[in-house]
């Protein structure tokens, strides 16, 4: 059995998603588990070569797992031979410029959404990486997420009939950061430094309702700024900029309306932070990070409204739970693996940069749709 190794640039890898998804979960994990196996016995082993701007936090993460590759120097580890993919988790504002460097450089491309600030940079992305001939790749870990694949498994199934309606709800409460710590980045609420639910998710949403329903036609969007006042890391108080919560309304081919609210002032009652509500003419599936539990038509109770009598009927004990089947890994991991396959032996890989041109570009019509207060059409995107 014959080792492949395969040297990665892991830029941003001391930022929260570069470290404990993509480096954690996803490259190290697959060192652990032998190296990603291919169909003729290759085993390939990723070298993850560790960039950021914070020497002493790098440092703290190469030695805390073993790694000893490890670079202030973006522009140093574009030029090494032995690096073949650069991968980028940087905040949105620093990734276009690292990615332009990394096209240049020639390196296969792997990187978080969102892709770019805009569409119009991020198609620029697209047509670089394509004339360069390099391989590109946008994460969309929600479509590995255990509870979208037993959905996907529903709707290939074909256990809706009619796909009518999609209701979603993300969000939980972020602390200000005064009486207790914030769970995200100060960065987060600032528009002047790429902040915002909407650029943040929307480009989530797009794929999530592309791949699973249909594509989307035309969005609706309220965004606002509930909390208009935070405290950063440093202890001092901060005016809250960007959206910090979302409200969409999607139109899909075929006549599928989506209504999903993406909020981090909501407080948390349902069974997980993101849940999906399908409704078809044949049955309905409630879906999360990890669950999926239907009620198919022949099965439907049929509740009668009457307020003035307290409800008797355990509404969620009617429903069925949809089992694993398989086990499910980590969702970066299986698409870090995707992404590997396709780099080293040519696999199929479906999530390319003109995919996360597309998330851009749904964001920023959702954007444009809450400032103008009107329904916005979604044109498509082409190379």
């Amino acid at each position: 059995m014959s080792r492949r190794s395969i040297g990665i640039i892991v830029n941003g890898v001391t930022g929260r998603m570069g470290y404990r998804q993509h480096l954690v979960r996803s490259l190290l994990a697959i060192r652990e588990q032998g190296g990603l196996a291919l169909p003729d016995g290759t085993r390939i082993w990723p070298e993850p070569i560790l960039v950021g701007r914070d020497e002493g936090r790098l440092r703290a993460v190469a030695e805390r797992h073993g790694l000893t590759d490890w670079t202030t120097d973006l522009a140093a580890a574009l030029v090494r031979e032995d690096a073949e993919i650069y991968f980028d988790a940087q905040v949105t504002q620093q990734r276009e410029k690292a990615i332009r460097q990394a096209i240049e450089a020639g390196k296969h491309i792997y990187t978080e959404k969102p892709l770019a600030e805009s569409s119009a940079a991020a198609m620029e992305l697209v047509r670089a990486a394509d004339a360069a001939g390099i391989r590109t790749g946008v994460v969309q870990d929600k479509l590995f997420l255990p509870g979208l694949r037993k959905l996907k498994r529903l709707i290939d199934g074909g256990f809706f009939g009619r796909i009518l309606s999609v209701r979603g709800e993300f969000g939980y409460w972020v602390f200000e950061g005064d009486w207790q710590p914030a769970q995200r980045p100060s960065w987060n609420y600032r528009a002047s430094d790429g902040g915002g639910i909407v650029m943040d998710m929307f480009p989530h949403w797009q794929y999530v309702l592309e791949e699973l329903f249909a594509p989307v036609q035309a969005v609706t969007c309220l965004a606002a700024t509930h909390v208009p006042e935070r405290v950063d890391e440093a202890g001092r108080s901060y005016p809250a900029t960007a959206d910090d919560a979302a409200y969409g309304i999607f139109e899909l081919d075929g006549g599928i309306v989506a209504a999903l609210n993406s909020s981090w002032c909501t407080r948390v009652h349902r069974d997980e932070l993101v849940e999906f509500h399908v409704d078809g003419t044949e049955g309905s599936a409630v879906a999360g990070l990890r669950r999926c539990r239907v009620q198919h038509r022949a099965v439907t109770p049929k509740p009668v409204w009457n307020p003035d009598l307290p409800a008797t009927e355990d509404f969620r004990a009617q429903w069925t739970e949809v089992p694993d089947n398989e086990e499910f890994d980590n969702g970066f991991k299986v698409q870090w693996e995707a992404f590997l396959r396709h780099v080293v032996a040519g696999a199929p890989f479906g999530w390319d940069f003109l995919a996360g041109a597309r998330g851009v570009q749904l964001a920023e019509l959702g954007l444009r749709s809450a400032r103008e207060g009107r329904r916005v059409e979604v044109p498509e995107l082409t190379r």
